[in-house]
């Protein structure tokens, strides 16, 4: 039996170390994991249970600003899986999707991974 900890994240099924490889070659461009440090995309440290659209010092489209949700990792499945303007339309985010199912676990492993 597993216990975790206060505050503590269940494993996931994905690779953190594969993900980071995904990372590069689909989000690095535009995105990076360093705490406080936006590229042309707000950082994606701590991505995962942060509410949308709330890094202060980013100026996100209104779509974003204006979503109600928390990038969960079931949400980051849905989002990342698709182009981000059908996910999210008014996003200024130019991204057409990952369709490999291992490839987003082990993504959204790695980003978990980044808090």
């Amino acid at each position: 039996m597993l216990f975790y900890g206060a505050g503590a994240l269940p494993a996931l099924a994905g690779d953190a170390s594969a993900g980071a490889s995904v990372f590069k070659q689909e989000c690095a461009e535009c995105h990076t994991t360093k705490q406080g440090h936006n590229k042309k995309g707000p950082s994606l440290f701590g991505i995962v249970g942060r509410h949308a659209g709330s890094i202060a010092d980013y100026s996100y489209s209104d779509a974003l600003k204006n979503a109600d949700w928390a990038w969960t990792e079931d949400k980051l499945h849905w989002y990342l899986s698709q182009p981000a303007k059908k996910a999210n339309p008014g996003t200024k985010m130019k991204y057409s999707g990952l369709d490999d199912a291992g490839q987003l676990d082990d993504l959204i492993a790695y980003l978990q991974s980044n808090h």
